[in-house]
């Protein structure tokens, strides 16, 4: 794999600079800088917590468990998928020959060498199997909440132990969600990465469009803007 880093250019460079930036930039800012809490991955916090809270007050939690059970089925529809894009991938990297004569027919730059169109192919591989590995953890915790719905006690809101076990519920909640949240943006990020096959000035236009299409849907959509809306 060192050797056949020498193959890329000062402009291929450049171009993995800006994905990497784009997706661990904007990684940080949706989740740790100090504009994180008006958009729309930490706005839905304060109804996870909520739900915990009316949750904990019932007795009968027949629609939370169907609740946590929608979430679970959209996780692993994901990681499903995700397992057949992997393997897609793996199956590409195999007929490399095919798919380079495929791309130097196109208008762009094409892939390059064989050396060249595996490491971009890596990009793009390494972009899902990131995502998969994301989706299972996710998994896995939404798993544990459900273990922690069965388990919790019935209270109202004030109690000491009813105030500990729904921040509990809800901070598992929360960590499921964040890890489905960065599996569906390296799905975004993985789509930008297709683009360096045929330019490396395609991957860095598709990495920045990518940046800001998360933008405006974390902090300036029409859903984010129905959970702001007081009632």
């Amino acid at each position: 794999m060192s050797g056949a880093l020498h193959h890329l250019a000062i402009v291929d460079w450049l171009a993995l600079f800006a994905f990497f930036t784009c997706w661990a930039g904007y990684g940080w800012f949706s989740e740790h800088s100090r504009w994180a809490s008006g958009g729309l991955i930490n706005s839905t916090r304060e109804f996870r917590l909520e739900w915990a809270y009316r949750m904990l007050a019932r007795e009968v939690r027949v629609t939370d468990s169907t609740l946590i059970g929608n979430l679970v089925n959209s996780v692993t529809f994901y990681a499903n998928t995700t397992i057949y894009i992997i393997a897609g991938l793996v199956a590409a990297l195999g007929a490399a020959d095919k798919l380079l004569n495929f791309t130097s027919d196109l208008a762009l730059s094409g892939a390059g060498n064989r050396e060249l169109l595996e490491i971009k192919l890596m990009l793009v591989l390494a972009s899902f199997v990131y995502a998969y590995f994301k989706f299972t953890w996710s998994l896995r915790q939404f798993n544990l909440l459900s273990i922690l719905v069965g388990a919790a006690p019935l209270g109202e809101r004030g109690d000491a132990s009813i105030e500990s076990y729904a921040r509990r519920l809800a901070g598992a909640n929360n960590l499921a969600g964040d890890d489905f949240n960065r599996g569906i943006r390296a799905y975004y990020f993985g789509l930008a990465a297709s683009g360096w096959l045929l330019s490396p000035l395609l991957l860095s236009i598709l990495a920045v469009l990518i940046l800001l299409v998360l933008y405006r849907r974390d902090y300036r959509s029409a859903a984010l803007g129905i959970l702001r809306r007081q009632p």
